[in-house]
């Protein structure tokens, strides 16, 4: 995982080399400040100097001081540089990859997760890149600098110093191994209790309906304890570790101190060499001690950059083909082919779909009926591109569908799933959604013949009213009916139609079923249905159980047959 962020930060690597430059140069100026500062204070203590004779020393320290200052504050800007390209590159890879990965990916995992991946797990990279990155090559340019320097001037320091600087980093590896498995456990409470959290704000009408709501408050604050204790847990560990860290840097000083004193005393070194040995020496395990407080942060990153590269390196179900795009489909669309497709979920045992064979005609009204986990849905996602089959091979006018750019082929479709999702936006943006440059009489259109005219003109603010967030302020019908009135705006010569009509009452069921047959006229139609009031006119009805085609036929034929279709007319009638 280190080298994957290390290739990362090296694609900003100018500015990321003029952060450790810059630190570096402080670094510098650090040991000329101590110089000056060792050489000002021998001539006016031993040397008797006046003001005037060590004003140019002092000047150049003050110098030194303003400049290790500007380093100071040009390392934190670019290192913020830094932070915010790579944070930058890696969400808009991130949410590109799920883009790419679909509806198929997506809806097995939780929303709420991903969302703490894709913000808070992105974030907690910054103090990385911005910190412990940088602060790692400096803790070791900073002491070999001083080393070089010392040991020219004090063998015995420097030997002092090269025992002792090791410490600092081997206890820090020593307790790390215990953080890092704290703060990766932490970032998992997080994920879960984000998701969490949002599952329930997102049923909190449900709930408060089935009076579960109290309950829920409960689950919170079990879920926000255990988040809280195993917070509490990491910042056990950081304190200890910052505790270790500081007082084996104290050790080390005071070990320097004394063995420089002794000397002194016995008149072994010469002061002005010990005295700027002895300033210089917390400026040698100070680049340790930061590495050692920003360890925390960075073990913080990797867990989060953990679970983000495990969605990015989730295997697409859809290569976009090497071949040039396959030219734009008239307005009639061609026959799809079904060729012994299979298909299994990878969190189940049995295949969804098993050896499935059927044919959409062109311009025809096909229907997919069966109980619950038949394997419609799968069916319908396959044609949606969300998924690729197992085995078999789907054609769509005997060419092969793998071979069509996944973009062009759903820019000729309209699809209407079972749930839409409706964005915290206006009315009139969702519905523009399907053709963003439709016009005010198109979408008015499409509104009547979903029947949504009267329900928009009711509105204070008609196509200009918030929907909220998955259309919170609609029933279960108003948010069918716009998904199916963005099946009409966008006019596709396919249509995919899942249950469009399981959300409405009787009356407006027939209604719509009216423009349904308008819509779907001239089109190559598949409804998958629960309702069979949908599909009684289908040209095809394919009946579903266990993932393989148990009948197909016409309503009457079906129906003569006696089998799993007349049996699922008599239990709804």
């Amino acid at each position: 995982m280190f080298s994957r962020l290390l290739r990362l930060a090296r694609s900003r690597r100018l500015a990321l080399g003029s952060t450790v430059a810059l630190g570096w140069v402080s670094g510098l100026l650090a040991i000329l400040q101590a110089w000056f500062l060792s050489r000002t204070i021998d001539r006016v203590f031993l040397g008797g100097a006046a003001l005037q004779d060590v004003l140019p020393m002092l000047a150049v320290l003050l110098a030194a001081l303003a400049l290790r200052a500007a380093a100071s504050g040009g390392m934190e800007l670019t290192a913020n540089a830094v932070a915010l390209a790579v944070k930058s590159e890696l969400r808009s890879r991130l949410l590109q990859r799920l883009s790419r990965l679909g509806p198929a990916f997506t809806g097995g995992e939780r929303t709420g997760e991903l969302s703490a991946a894709a913000l808070e797990g992105v974030e907690a990279l910054d103090a990385y890149f911005s910190q412990y990155l940088p602060q790692a090559a400096l803790a070791a340019f900073i002491p070999l600098s001083v080393l070089l320097l010392v040991f020219p001037l004090d063998p015995l320091t420097g030997v002092v110093f090269l025992l002792t600087a090791p410490l600092i980093p081997f206890f820090m590896y020593l307790i790390g191994r215990t953080a890092e498995n704290l703060t990766r456990r932490q970032y998992q409470v997080l994920g879960r209790l984000s998701a969490y959290l949002l599952d329930v704000l997102q049923g909190l009408a449900t709930l408060k309906l089935l009076g579960q709501s109290r309950d829920q408050a409960g689950n919170i604050r079990q879920a926000s304890d255990r988040f809280r204790d195993v917070t509490l847990g990491v910042l056990r560990v950081t304190f200890l570790s910052a505790l270790t860290l500081e007082l084996l840097a104290t050790l080390s000083t005071a070990i320097v101190a004394v063995e420089i004193g002794l000397r002194l005393l016995e008149g072994n070194i010469s002061f002005q060499p010990a005295l700027f040995i002895l300033v210089l020496a917390p400026d040698f395990y100070q680049p340790l001690r930061a590495l050692g407080l920003r360890f925390h942060a960075g073990m913080s990153g990797m867990a989060a950059a953990r679970r983000i590269y495990e969605i990015l390196d989730t295997p697409l179900p859809v290569q976009p083909p090497a071949a040039c795009p396959t030219p734009a489909r008239g307005r009639t669309q061609s026959g799809i082919c079904f060729e012994r497709v299979s298909f299994s979920y990878p969190s189940r045992d049995l295949p969804a779909l098993q050896d499935v064979s059927l044919e959409i005609p062109p311009g025809s009204l096909t229907a997919l009926v069966g109980a619950t986990g038949a394997g419609k849905s799968t069916l319908a996602a396959l044609l949606l591109r969300f998924i690729e089959p197992d085995g078999g091979l789907i054609t769509v006018d005997g060419q092969p569908l793998a071979e069509i750019l996944p973009d062009e082929w759903r820019a000729g479709l309209a699809w209407v799933p079972q749930s839409p999702y409706l964005f915290n936006d206006t009315l009139g943006a969702n519905l523009r959604l399907s053709k963003p440059g439709a016009s005010h009489a198109e979408v008015g259109r499409a509104l009547a013949m979903a029947g949504l005219e009267d329900f928009v003109a009711s509105l204070p603010q008609g196509l200009d009213t918030p929907l909220g967030e998955r259309g919170a302020r609609l029933s279960g019908g108003q948010a069918q009916r716009i998904a199916i009135a963005r099946a009409f705006l966008r006019d596709a010569p396919l249509l995919i139609l899942d249950e469009p009509t399981s959300s409405l009452d009787p009356a407006l069921e027939s209604q719509l079923n009216a423009a349904i047959r308008q819509l779907a006229f001239g089109r190559t139609t598949l409804v998958i249905a629960h309702r069979l009031n949908t599909v009684r006119e289908a040209a095809r009805i394919y009946v579903l159980d266990g993932g393989q085609v148990a009948e197909s036929g016409d309503h009457a034929s079906l129906l003569q047959r006696n089998g799993l279709y007349a049996g699922l007319v008599t239990a709804q009638a």
